[in-house]
């Protein structure tokens, strides 16, 4: 079976293909550091005060970007842009040339297995409202899957 992903280019797809690329793991609503010199990026546990910690879903997706000032808008976000993504995120895994993971509600049919996975952020987050953004070196964590 040919998917529409093995098909199509990000830019080709239409709202709801791309929409559907989405796992929900909440990764890209974390907090992160850019390391300036390597380019690495390092994901907290903070999270947008828009995500919900239990789900991992975004309270307000539909006007995220009006509410957020850098929420990401990944279908503006260049190849470059894409790799700060977490390495399990389907548009950058595309773009990249790769095939999604196995554990994808696309492929396995069940949105659970991105929490099975240990992919999804759901209760692994504490809001941006109760950290102290001045120190996120602080809230840096490693066991995001990648």
């Amino acid at each position: 079976m040919i998917h529409f992903w093995e098909q199509k280019t990000l830019s080709e797809m239409t709202p709801g293909e791309w929409e559907s690329l989405c796992d929900g793991c909440g990764q890209c609503c974390l907090h992160k550091l850019v390391n300036e010199e390597t380019a690495d990026v390092f994901y907290t546990h903070v999270a947008c005060r828009l995500l919900d910690s239990e789900t991992a879903q975004c309270q307000h997706y539909a006007v995220r970007t009006a509410e957020v000032s850098d929420c990401l808008d990944v279908r503006n976000m260049d190849s470059a842009e894409l790799a700060w993504m977490p390495r399990s995120c389907a548009y950058r895994r595309l773009s990249e040339g790769k095939t999604l993971p196995q554990w994808h509600p696309l492929l396995s049919g069940d949105p659970q297995s991105v929490l099975n996975a240990g992919v999804s952020v759901a209760n692994r987050t504490i809001s941006e409202d109760d950290a102290d953004l001045d120190d996120l070196e602080a809230e840096i964590i490693e066991w995001v899957a990648t």
